[in-house]
């Protein structure tokens, strides 16, 4: 029954994770709503899991990894809750939800319990992680275009050239926004994608997911973004530097792609 607790939490978890990104990033307090009740039910179902699977198993400390991968994962969750009942910032929840999120996965779905049975249903996940992913990307490469674009239009603007092949340029400003605003719109694209991704790795591949080169190029990809949308929203970075950070991350993006011709995980054959 823990195992039963534990996959509602990772649920709840993976709802908490999404849920957290627009109430961050764009300051929509009502998604906050969603957020912190899903991870306080979530926190709530996990010690009961990590309770029933302790009593099941005649001792009181974790004494293998699905344990204590469990334990970490209620320990993150109880101190972001904490951090949110000290400050009432939800920032820090970004970067934990989805960390604890990977965290209880392999505990919650061990190696070996099928649950994507339907091949319609498992093919549409295969398809989320895809689309959400490829939208991320695209995002990231708008907002690279844009960030070129705006130190073309710097350069012309120092110069003060109001003729040439670049006057339909529109405004600093603009070309600015649209780089943040397809940032903001691409993170919770490939958030989703690789939550979407884990559990349907974890329960083909089981724990052995976290070793693969592209999963864990992924995740630096993912922390490499989030970093970057930090960076921009509390340095108010432009211009050159955010380029340069730019084509940092695309980097990455082109490299776990690579990595995806070397992955065990992404071999894993569809029904």
């Amino acid at each position: 029954m823990f195992t039963f607790w534990l996959r509602v939490a990772v649920f709840l978890y993976g709802t908490a994770s999404l849920a957290i990104l627009p109430a961050v990033l764009y300051d929509r307090r009502g998604w906050r709503k969603i957020a912190l009740p899903a991870t306080i039910a979530a926190v709530f179902f996990h010690f009961i899991s990590l309770t029933e699977m302790l009593v099941a198993a005649h001792h009181t400390r974790p004494v293998n990894t699905h344990e204590t991968l469990s334990l970490l994962g209620l320990l993150l969750a109880c101190a972001f809750l904490l951090v949110y009942a000290r400050y009432r910032t939800a920032s820090v929840g970004m970067f934990v939800l989805p960390i604890v999120f990977l965290l209880v996965l392999a505990p919650a779905f061990v190696h070996g319990e099928e649950t994507f049975h339907q091949p319609m249903v498992r093919s549409g996940w295969i398809f989320l992680h895809i689309a959400l992913l490829l939208a991320a990307y695209v995002a990231l490469f708008v907002s690279l275009l844009a960030s070129v674009l705006y130190l073309w239009q710097e350069r012309r603007l120092k110069r003060k050239s109001a003729t040439g092949t670049n006057h339909w340029l529109p405004p600093l400003e603009t070309l600015d926004q649209i780089a943040y605003k397809t940032l903001l719109i691409g993170f919770p694209c490939m958030t989703a994608g690789l939550l979407a991704g884990s559990l349907m790795a974890q329960e083909s591949v089981g724990p052995g997911y976290f070793l693969d080169p592209k999963v864990l190029l992924s995740f630096a990809m993912w922390a490499a973004y989030s970093g970057m949308i930090f960076i921009r929203r509390n340095a108010g970075l432009r211009g050159r530097r955010v380029v340069y950070l730019s084509s940092f991350i695309l980097l990455i993006v082109l490299t776990v792609w690579a990595a995806n011709q070397f992955s065990a995980v992404h071999r894993f054959g569809t029904p």
